[in-house]
């Protein structure tokens, strides 16, 4: 079982996104679209510890973030490489199993055991709060608490499947395409810290370069158009708290992010 991962400067969870995986039973082939702040040598710890490759993937025009082309790559490595299942997952997202009792590697492979060949995840999205609003530092995991389930769509993060020639651009990456699919009935968790404070956050999405295509197509959404004065936090009540893994509440999702909100309204 292979994660396929596509960085761009993500030096806060490459190791923690790396050390998840290992830990969950699955391997990892990394994608650098060209970073700058140390995100290769990071990774390059792991290599042989669940890391398999690392392969430098060059920037758009005028240093735009393409985002279509890392997805086709996507795509062609579930062809490359030697894996039975493959994850599409970005640096900032935790998958888990359904309960902390087995591995994402042991769920998977009872996922196979029934026939199904394709899995989707429920997205908790973590996100800083006007009460704790940092914590970009390497203890992350343990001191952002709040989230909010966020399911704009039915089956939004199918993003797990037995090998097979498959289209993941088609949907930006959201959803896994191929003939015969067959998709498990649960949904599986994924935390997904979307930013680690209001400076992470402006370095993250109002610095990026957007490819000017994508944008005009719908991509990106808010990240293209937020600017610093739409980043404002939530306060604590806002959101809900979790203690462990276990206890993620996925009832009554929201369908846009808190700051999507205020970038739209704005």
């Amino acid at each position: 079982m292979v994660a396929l991962l596509a960085s761009y400067n993500e030096r806060r969870f490459i190791e923690p996104c790396l050390a998840h995986l290992s830990a969950q039973g699955v391997e990892a082939y990394l994608i650098d679209n060209g970073s700058t702040d140390g995100t290769v040598g990071l990774a390059e710890r792991w290599l042989g510890r669940g890391l398999i490759g690392i392969e430098s993937f060059p920037r758009g025009d005028e240093d735009s973030y393409e985002w279509a082309r890392l997805l086709a790559r996507k795509e062609q490595l579930g062809q490359e490489l030697d894996a039975d299942w493959f994850i599409h997952v970005d640096p900032d997202e935790f998958r888990l199993p359904p309960g902390s009792k087995r591995s994402l590697k042991e769920a998977l492979e009872a996922v196979d055991e029934g026939g199904f060949n394709a899995v989707d995840f429920m997205e908790f999205t973590f996100v800083p709060t006007r009460e704790a609003p940092d914590h970009d530092h390497p203890d992350f995991r343990r001191t952002l608490r709040t989230y909010y389930p966020y399911r704009p769509l039915p089956r939004h993060r199918l993003t797990a499947w037995r090998s097979a020639d498959v289209d993941l651009v088609h949907s930006g990456g959201h959803q896994v395409r191929f003939e015969g699919r067959r998709i498990y009935p649960e949904a599986f968790p994924m935390k997904h810290y979307l930013f680690l404070s209001v400076p992470h956050a402006v370095e993250k999405y109002v610095e990026r370069r957007y490819d000017a295509a994508e944008v005009r197509l719908g991509w990106h959404g808010w990240r293209a158009r937020v600017t610093p004065t739409d980043l404002q936090l939530p306060g604590e009540s806002e959101l809900r708290v979790t203690t462990s893994d276990d206890d993620l509440d996925p009832s009554d999702p929201r369908v846009t992010h808190h700051v999507e909100d205020l970038v739209s309204t704005a």
